[in-house]
């Protein structure tokens, strides 16, 4: 094999051992300093990073003095050690330096439109417009690697635990999945489109049909949705898993198999809040009780309180027959005015009207905006003994929130939960907080008065036919559960309903006459026909997953070509226009939006 024209070895391999050999180095230059004639250059690649020195007696040393940074070049020349009190400990190579004897420029560089080195702040925009530029920085290309590595891990972990990887289609029909398709015309079928999938939720199901057992794949999937900081726009990848013949107790422990060695694997200094590998559980309704959310953060050392009985014939105008949550937050108490003032323009930003508080004092009275409303020797002293953990914490602050809807007064509670416990630095650090939320509604009353799925619609509910024939469907429960670690949902998943009888019921409920069904999920719905196993699964988001090991908190920073927020990819300028042959081939014409009156 003919030796290789640019390298001997990496920017990260050579050690003291090699001193006195004769090798080639190539990489970008990634930083220089002239120190009394003797120019020194950090020279990277991939692997790391080495200082190459080039005398002053090199003859190319002031053309090669005039590269710009970022210019890829090969040098030759000898290994020796650093001179005594030289040595860079922050680097694998520091204990050497490769004394230069020729060069050879590889690829040129325009000027620069981003600094590569120094990684100083630049705008979200211009890094993923110029994203190669992007991911020649240390963080976020370790970051990328990182995430190469957690996707082998899992994809390791999943064989050992006895699931087979199966590939799913890409082109095909539009699915309910909660948020709008990606939409492809057919060339062939004039009038007729593709969707790009939602995910691939009918196909694994088939595979559990077909008679395989345990399915995952790494599932690129698409959703014509708004971006934000932890959801990408337009795709994503995720963990898609499918087992046949479980119950939901099976897939959780085949799922806490997977990640509880995972994240010890990537953050073994973390501590988890499993035991025996398990994580606890809690239902959905407790979670919006006590945590305003069904995404909880349990770092938080906070939970809310459920007011409403005490309010129930109240005085208070504010409060009374309303649902009223409340929590208490002592380190509240010495902030100023100002701090207060702030948290009510948040709630507003939320819906509400703003955000009621008492301050409990340690002398055991009340103060504060409501307190005139609140005595102490009445309903004042009833919040104080529901709310705080012991009667006489005190100094402290009850903070409130009411609404006639009581998902709203939860939700906007919930917010100002993580708001307030943000802002006063209460976030427990350095742990992962996990728990599943189960037992959720099979259904929901939409706006329009009308009933329809809340979750999944291909999940069994609890109590089967029967539940779905005798009960209120708002009081049903469904056999679905998210797993959701340090306030982010990462994971959801449902025992699928797979007995047609079922299925038909339960979207007749939602709206679907039965030739919907057979429509819309022929393929599905025949299939359960000839002998379907009970089956369920999940679906890990991959993207969230990186995100909490690498301990980033913008998901675009753990993805290599992400788009921007507003779904517009800088990088290769997408979307753009078709062309007219392009549209004629698939039999369309363009009909522009009416302009705004």
């Amino acid at each position: 094999m003919p030796a290789n024209p640019y390298r001997t070895h990496t920017c990260n391999d050579l050690r003291p051992a090699h001193a006195g050999e004769t090798v080639k180095l190539a990489g970008w230059i990634h930083n220089k300093r002239d120190l009394g004639g003797v120019l020194f250059i950090d020279l990277r690649d991939h692997y790391g990073i080495t200082q190459i020195v080039i005398p002053p007696t090199a003859a190319f040393q002031d053309e090669i003095a005039h590269l710009p940074k970022e210019t890829v070049i090969s040098v030759e020349g000898t290994v020796r050690p650093r001179p005594d009190g030289t040595v860079n400990t922050n680097i694998a190579t520091g204990e050497i330096e490769l004394d230069v004897a020729g060069y050879e420029k590889l690829g040129a560089c325009a000027p620069l439109p981003m600094n590569v080195f120094p990684e100083d702040h630049t705008p979200e925009e211009t890094r993923l417009k110029y994203r190669f530029l992007d991911l020649r920085r240390s963080q976020l290309h370790q970051t990328v690697m990182l995430r190469s590595r957690i996707i082998s891990s899992i994809r390791r972990k999943m064989i050992e635990l006895g699931f087979q990887e199966f590939q799913t289609p890409i082109l095909t029909s539009s699915s309910p999945e909660g948020a709008r398709d990606f939409l492809v015309p057919s060339r062939l079928y004039p009038g007729e489109f593709y969707a790009l999938p939602q995910a691939p939720q009918q196909f694994k199901q088939l595979l559990m049909v077909s008679g395989f057992d345990r399915y995952f794949q790494i599932a690129p999937c698409f959703r014509d949705e708004d971006g934000r900081a932890d959801r990408t726009p337009g795709e994503f990848y995720q963990l898609d898993v499918e087992m046949s013949f479980v119950t939901q107790d099976d897939v959780f422990a085949a799922m806490e198999a997977l990640f509880v060695p995972l994240f010890r694997e990537f953050k073994s200094a973390w501590p988890m809040n499993e035991t025996g590998g398990a994580f606890p559980r809690l239902t959905y309704r407790d979670s919006m009780l006590r945590y305003g959310t069904d995404k909880p953060d349990l770092r938080i050392p906070f939970e809310i309180s459920d007011l409403t009985p005490l309010f129930a014939k109240s005085e208070f105008k504010a409060f009374a027959g309303k649902t009223v949550r409340a929590f208490a937050v002592p380190q509240a108490f010495d902030q100023p005015r100002s701090w207060f003032d702030q948290l009510q323009e948040e709630a507003k930003k939320l819906g509400a009207p703003g955000l009621a508080y008492l301050k409990f004092e340690s002398h055991g009275n009340l103060s504060g905006p409501i307190a005139k409303f609140m005595p102490t020797d009445g309903i004042g002293g009833e919040i104080v003994r529901k709310v705080l953990p012991e009667p006489l914490a005190a100094p402290n602050v009850i903070f409130f929130s009411a609404d006639h809807d009581e998902t709203k007064a939860a939700k906007v509670l919930g917010r100002m939960r993580e708001i307030i416990a943000t802002q006063l630095d209460l976030v427990e650090k350095n742990v992962f907080k996990f728990t599943w939320i189960v037992d959720y509604p099979m259904y929901e009353m939409s706006d329009e008065k009308k009933v329809e799925f809340s979750h999944n619609p291909f999940s069994m509910p609890q109590g089967g036919f029967e539940a779905l024939t005798t009960q209120d469907p708002l009081t049903l429960f469904a056999y679905q559960y998210d797993l959701v670690c340090n306030g982010y949902e990462i994971a959801s998943g449902a025992i699928r309903n797979h007995v047609p009888e079922i299925m038909y019921k339960a979207f007749e409920i939602a709206g679907y006459d039965p030739s919907v069904v057979d429509t819309r999920f022929a393929g599905m719905i025949n299939a359960f026909k000839y002998g379907a196993p009970p089956h369920g699964g999940i679906a890990p988001g991959i993207d969230r997953i990186v995100m909490l090991l690498a301990g980033e908190t913008n998901i675009r920073d753990v993805i290599a070509f992400p788009m921007a927020q507003n779904g517009r990819d800088l990088l290769m300028n997408a979307p753009a226009p078709a062309t007219e042959k392009q549209l004629r081939e698939v039999h369309l014409t363009i009909r522009k939006p009416v302009p705004k009156a």
